[in-house]
């Protein structure tokens, strides 16, 4: 829990590295949370409002972490535009958000685990 916080707490941080820990975490945290909320809405009976707000309060820091997870690969942020590509897209931007950290510093900063 406290690396979400931590990446939330990076929320428009678009520049360093974030490990593969930090990027799965948060995508896993989130995962349950919109789960739970989806579950609230159909109780209330809102119709998906209140996980709609969920899903754009975290969509900056989401895009932020993914920037930040392709520093590490030694990839710039803008190939999270690829995701936009049907299938292919996808596919190499899931591949490359799994892919190990480059070893030691590269352009975008020092290794976040030194």
């Amino acid at each position: 829990m406290d690396g979400y916080l931590q990446t939330l707490k990076k929320y428009a941080d678009f520049s360093g590295r974030a490990r593969r820990t930090e990027y799965w975490m948060f995508f896993l945290f989130n995962f349950i949370i919109g789960i739970v909320l989806s579950v609230v809405d159909y109780v209330l009976g809102t119709a998906g409002i209140i996980g709609m707000i969920f899903a754009l309060a975290i969509l900056i820091p989401a895009i932020a972490v993914g920037v930040r997870r392709l520093h590490d690969t030694d990839r710039s942020g803008w190939w999270m535009l690829i995701a936009f590509l049907p299938i292919v897209g996808v596919i190499a931007l899931i591949v490359f958000l799994v892919l190990d950290s480059s070893p030691g510093p590269n352009r975008f900063g020092p290794k976040p685990e030194a």
